[in-house]
């Protein structure tokens, strides 16, 4: 009971000098962090019952003269060079044990130097003390890593409000001024382009940012559909213009495509490339494919009667145009042949040969040789490549990610065919590997193709 007595007397002790303290009362040096360099850390221990006025005396008592008048202690105070020490004690068993804090506005040898004098210091009032510098903390340092950190907030929120390039400020210039051009046509106030109420053609596109898309490469007879339904503004203008549909190249373009070629009378059908939207094409790609626009008539007996798809039905016509063009051509000399004209035959027969020659390679019979083949890859669910033997046996059915690997590893394969792309990374791999022949759907960017290596696709 005596005991709890006498510590809670120590804490109510130590509450009271701390208020005077606080008041200003003990020291008249500065508190403030603000110049401080460095801060010394230390601890102390203490063979008895120690008091905070106790320590902070022997401090300036032992060290007092040690170091000269330039490192005292009481004239660095004054002077602002030496912050207000702070001491925290508590005790345990009979011992005082706390730590010291010395904030210090000198350069580093003379703060070494005080805390080295702070080892000195033996006895704390009436009781053996010792005295050990922890470290001394470089405040600036603190600050310099504060800074860093800060800095990098700082310039993350910066990077997030870009500054825009002069491309960007053009782009939004021009948007904007396609904006002002973009028009509402119709009581469901359709998106459309500011020729569309006297124009005799029309374009009929998805979506409010396919309208603006052809505005910006000056097309401006085109009209949005805006929404999965045909609007009725639409079917009236079919009726009365002639429309060329014009759908992106994905799942959605050809549901849109199949409900207007239902409802709406259209005269044309035009496509963005396989796997693309209307919005993103350029100017070279959106007149491409309105230049190969194909009549509704057999786009519906394709897609709704063969259940074709609409590329299918491009690349045939594609591939069937010189097939077609050379009757034409050949057709309309016998009845005027006249004399200046002979010696032209021969010209006009080697130009006819080169046209023809093309055709009448032996690819297609090659293609027909790998027909089954083709079909299997064709309508396998996932990507799926077959390797082949020289007498046209499957040696292996693997998915056309492993195709590059398993080729480095194997060495008896004679023929691939894959439903994928023929780029020239695989054709180097597959020369490399002696293969005689590569059939795919389609090939990208082949700038080389070895001799002994015949390629085929799927169009041919």
């Amino acid at each position: 009971m005596k005991r709890k007595k006498t510590v809670l007397h120590h804490i109510l002790t130590e509450k009271q000098k701390f208020e005077k303290m606080k008041e200003g009362g003990g020291m008249s040096a500065k508190d403030e962090f603000g110049t401080t360099k460095y801060v010394i850390y230390a601890e102390f221990e203490a063979n008895g019952i120690v008091e905070r006025p106790d320590v902070v005396g022997a401090i300036f008592g032992q060290t007092e003269g040690l170091l000269g008048d330039d490192l005292d202690l009481r004239e660095l105070q004054k002077t602002g060079r030496i912050g207000r020490i702070r001491v925290e004690v508590h005790t345990k068993a009979g011992k005082t044990y706390g730590t010291i804090t010395v904030p210090s506005s000198l350069d580093r040898v003379e703060t070494a130097i005080l805390a080295a004098a702070l080892e000195t210091i033996d006895r704390v009032g009436p009781a053996e003390a010792k005295i050990k510098v922890l470290r001394i903390e470089d405040v600036r340092a603190t600050k310099r890593k504060y800074i860093i950190e800060r800095a990098k907030e700082i310039l993350e929120s910066l990077m997030e409000q870009e500054i825009p390039e002069t491309q960007e400020l053009t782009e939004e210039v021009k948007k904007a001024v396609r904006a002002k051009e973009l028009i509402e046509y119709g009581p469901e106030k359709l998106p459309a382009g500011p020729h569309v109420p006297f124009s005799d053609s029309i374009i009929v596109v998805e979506g409010r940012a396919d309208v603006l898309n052809l505005l910006k490469h000056g097309i401006k007879n085109a009209i949005a559909v805006e929404g999965t339904s045909v609007p009725e503004t639409i079917i009236k203008l079919s009726k009365e213009r002639i429309v060329t549909a014009f759908t992106d190249g994905d799942r959605g373009g050809e549901l849109i495509l199949k409900e207007l070629l239902q409802v709406a009378d259209i005269d044309y059908v035009a496509r963005a490339p396989e796997g693309k939207e209307v919005e993103e094409l350029t100017k070279k790609e959106i007149v491409k494919s309105l230049r190969s626009k194909v009549p509704a008539e057999q786009v519906i007996t394709e897609i709704f009667y063969k259940g074709r798809n609409f590329y299918d039905v491009i690349r045939e016509k594609e591939k069937a145009r010189p097939r077609e063009e050379r009757p034409k051509e050949a057709k309309p000399q016998p009845p005027h042949v006249s004399p200046p004209r002979p010696p032209e035959k021969p010209e006009h027969r080697e130009r006819e040969e080169r046209i023809v020659k093309p055709i009448q390679q032996p690819k297609p019979s090659e293609l027909d040789e790998f027909e089954e083949f083709v079909e299997k890859v064709k309508s396998a669910k996932e990507s799926m490549a077959l390797l082949l033997d020289r007498d046209r046996n499957v040696i292996a059915e693997i998915p056309v990610r492993e195709l590059t690997n398993q080729l480095r590893e194997r060495k008896d394969v004679y023929a691939v065919v894959f439903n994928g792309v023929i780029t020239q990374r695989l054709i180097d791999t597959v020369s490399e590997s002696g293969i005689k022949y590569l059939v795919g759907a389609r090939k990208y960017n082949v700038v080389r193709r070895p001799i002994n290596l015949k390629i085929v696709t799927f169009a041919e």
